[in-house]
């Protein structure tokens, strides 16, 4: 994670070099993260950061075209200032087709004619913004452009390389690629990118536990009666059809974004803050999953698909007919589940998760239901509020919110559930939170791996979770429910957590 504010520019130099920088994750996300730290002076002065893609563009064409992007998905007007014009300048182009071996060759004579402290001898980062797929080709040439060549600094080892989910589609695939990564860089030099963990209230979670006593104390199975983590999209795949059919909604968020919560919430407290003991912590808690039978994929999983229907006046599609998906399909866009932590301080707590895409609203959430009183004086009363919930609330409205009990004023006994907030927004301005990526692309500058997941989490996370997919192979374990676009699911999601007397929460 990023230390305290520098002074400008006193960084780490480096050649930033993007893979698939035409893409859409590029364009919205990669290249205003790595503006907005140049414009609030967190990148060195003798950056360069370098596009690659099969585009037949000069540095100049390149630039409007980063141009373009700025003024769509980041701030309309920014590339009419004076920060535009000095960042420009750390923009270059090199275009090739990802299979042209001339092209990598090339690229490790452009990289060799920058500055001192940027050029390829020194320090550069290879961020792989392509399809999973063809990461271990990337990695072949860059192997024979002489461009993976392990270096001594005194910022760190380089290069480095950056890679997006989703990591491998099972345990063997994630072992392959881990096995393929590994052969070239140093496990410090790879960066699993996860941007769940970039977020604020993500890394708010290591602080609010660990900081503050008060909760740390009560976070075990002797006052938390079980855990709910819900990540909900409203739109649909859009036009990720393709992909997205090989992928489900397992793959994309639960083996990735789910596993990280669930790893954060549950960890012990490092003996360190450094990347080597929380992730360390992290790692624990996955390997501590019980192990998943095909008898409880049955009864403790749901996975099911959009169906149209009219949202908000409007007919919205179904999975079934978005571009570049089969008639036919049998990909989940919505999975709910139940997992268990076999821990000493969570034993008998069950992890209930849920995500899915044309849900009712967009919003991903941690919340802690805690146990009822041991005698409840007030059961008698006709309105008992629910029992106490801690709200950790990632995207929208990023903050903090604890229910309690209270009285409601006047004359008789009577409560109500009342809640103490925590905004970022309103404690530290509308401007405070950074997009996710910038605080990850920094600390991969500044090689601190904190925040990204290493080949061992991985490789535990799918352990965990191929023999789910196993167990869906089979029509009458993997059975596909549905649920109108707009809604909050299927019903069978809400039956799995009915048969345990509880409910998720409501949004």
């Amino acid at each position: 994670m990023a230390g305290p504010d520098m002074d400008i520019r006193e960084t780490t130099p480096c050649a930033f070099v993007i893979f698939g920088v035409a893409g859409d994750l590029a364009r919205r996300k990669l290249l205003p993260s790595l503006y907005e730290l140049w414009v609030n002076g967190r990148l060195h002065e003798e950056t360069a950061i370098v596009g690659v893609a099969r585009r037949d563009y000069d540095d100049a064409k390149f630039r409007d075209e980063v141009a373009a992007a700025l003024e769509e998905f980041h701030v309309a007007g920014c590339t009419q200032t004076a920060e535009w014009r000095s960042f420009e300048r750390t923009l270059h182009f090199a275009g090739f087709d990802l299979e042209d071996t001339d092209g990598y060759r090339s690229l490790y004579q452009r990289l060799s004619g920058f500055s001192e402290d940027t050029r390829v001898e020194r320090q550069a980062v290879f961020y792989l913004s392509v399809p999973p797929e063809v990461f271990p080709d990337v990695v072949d040439h860059l192997d024979e452009a002489g461009l993976t060549r392990r270096r001594e600094t005194k910022d760190g080892t380089w290069p480095r390389i950056v890679v997006e989910k989703p990591f491998g589609r099972d345990l063997v695939s994630s072992r392959a690629l881990n096995d393929r990564l590994l052969a070239s860089f140093d496990e410090e030099c790879i960066y699993r990118i996860d941007h769940y963990l970039g977020k604020e209230t993500v890394q708010n979670l290591l602080v609010f536990r660990f900081g503050n006593t008060i909760f740390e104390s009560i976070w075990h199975r002797g006052s938390v009666d079980h855990v709910q983590i819900t990540v909900a999209e409203t739109l649909g795949v859009e036009n990720r059809g393709r992909t997205y059919e090989q992928m489900g909604a397992l793959r994309d968020i639960l083996q990735n974004h789910i596993m990280q919560l669930i790893a954060t919430v549950a960890m012990e407290p490092p003996s360190a803050f450094d990347a080597h003991h929380v992730r360390n912590e992290r790692i624990k808690v996955v390997e501590a999953l019980r192990p998943i039978t095909d008898a409880q994929v049955a009864e403790d999983f749901v996975r099911a698909q959009y169906i149209e229907n009219v949202v908000d006046g409007e007919p919205v599609k179904g999975y079934r007919q978005e571009e570049n998906v089969a008639p036919n399909s049998a990909t989940e866009t919505f999975v709910a589940g139940k997992f268990h932590v076999d821990t000493w301080r969570w034993s008998g707590v069950p992890f209930y998760v849920r995500t899915g895409k044309r849900l009712a609203g967009r919003v991903t959430e941690v919340s802690i239901h805690f146990n009822e009183p041991p005698m409840q004086l007030f059961r008698d009363l006709d309105d008992t509020p629910p029992r106490n919930v801690l709200t950790m609330r990632i995207q929208p409205d990023e903050g903090i919110s604890l229910s309690i009990d209270a009285k409601r004023p006047g004359v008789s006994m009577s409560l109500d559930s009342v809640r103490m907030d925590f905004s970022y927004a309103e404690s530290f301005g509308d401007g405070s939170l950074a997009d996710a990526y910038e605080a990850l692309l920094l600390d991969v500058i500044h090689g601190d791996p904190m925040l990204f997941a290493r080949s061992d989490m991985h490789n535990a996370s799918w352990a965990a979770l191929t023999p789910i997919l196993d167990a869906w192979q089979d029509p009458t374990l993997g059975m596909l429910d549905y649920y109108p676009a707009g809604t909050w699911g299927p019903r069978t999601a809400d039956e799995l957590m009915k048969r345990d007397g509880r409910a998720w929460r409501v949004l």
